[in-house]
């Protein structure tokens, strides 16, 4: 059987997260009903990240087998669910791919905005934190985060007594005028570890955290030791990152589960 790619992007605002969940109107619920109406089954999905309630995707990547045409489902997601949920780009895999399991690395991208008045045109999509941040200092703890390191201070394991280590390639902070954005792109996220991060990295640049004391945070593997969970209106699944060919990763034992943000 075929292998059918989606790549959705979507307004995660007045839905409750991505997984499906008894009486809540989900990303994955919403896409199982439409394609349901099509392939007259509801198909299995596999996706790149579990986004959490209220987080936005702007390439979230979804396979699933079916014998149909990829045009034919874009056409029906997007007259269905649009503008809150769009099929981007629709199109076979390579025989192998799984969107969940070929993907070697996500990336989030979260958005703030310093200035003294929101912007009602945005606000559903970036944190309005009115007052000046020290952006140094927030880059500075960001470089202590940067590795193959153990995140339990940050979040949670998807599953009681999971592994909590991840490898997190880029934590980045660029600033535009009144307008913050922090790149993380890490293998995989344990839940609200984005968030986490972010809020953390907000507090150091707040000056309630010292960033020098941001990796003895990171060794203590306590929640409570690191900073805020920042809201999630804020945050936004960019991509995944698939190697070449879109074959399956190589994982070592014990690898994590779904990607969370």
């Amino acid at each position: 059987m075929s292998v059918v790619k989606l790549v959705l992007a979507y307004d995660g605002t007045d839905f409750h997260g991505w997984a499906r969940q008894p009486g809540q109107r989900t990303i994955e619920g919403e896409l199982v009903r439409v394609l349901e109406t099509v392939l007259r089954e509801p198909p299995t999905l596999s996706v790149a990240g579990r986004t959490d309630a209220g987080v936005h995707a702007r390439g979230q990547e979804v396979s699933f087998a079916a014998e149909i045409e990829p045009s034919r489902i874009q056409r029906v997601v997007n007259g269905a669910l649009a503008p809150e949920v769009v099929v981007v780009w629709a199109s076979h895999a390579p025989d192998g791919f799984d969107a969940r399991f070929s993907a070697t690395a996500r990336e989030y991208r979260y958005r703030i905005d310093a200035g003294p008045i929101p912007d009602p045109f945005t606000a559903r999509y970036i944190w309005h934190r009115p007052g000046e941040l020290r952006v140094s200092a927030m880059r500075a703890a960001a470089r202590a985060l940067v590795g193959e390191q153990d995140f339990a201070s940050f979040g949670r394991a998807p599953n009681e007594g999971g592994d909590t280590v991840r490898r997190l390639e880029k934590l980045t902070v660029f600033r535009r005028g009144d307008r913050l954005e922090i790149v993380a792109r890490a293998n995989a996220f344990i839940q609200q570890m984005v968030r986490s991060l972010v809020g953390t990295l907000v507090d150091v640049g707040d000056e309630r955290i010292d960033p020098r004391d941001v990796p003895a945070i990171l060794q203590a593997r306590d929640r409570a030791r690191a900073g805020r969970v920042a809201p999630p209106h804020g945050l936004t699944l960019e991509r995944a990152v698939y190697a070449p060919g879109g074959r399956p990763a190589m994982y070592r034992a014990g690898s994590p589960g779904p990607a969370r943000g």
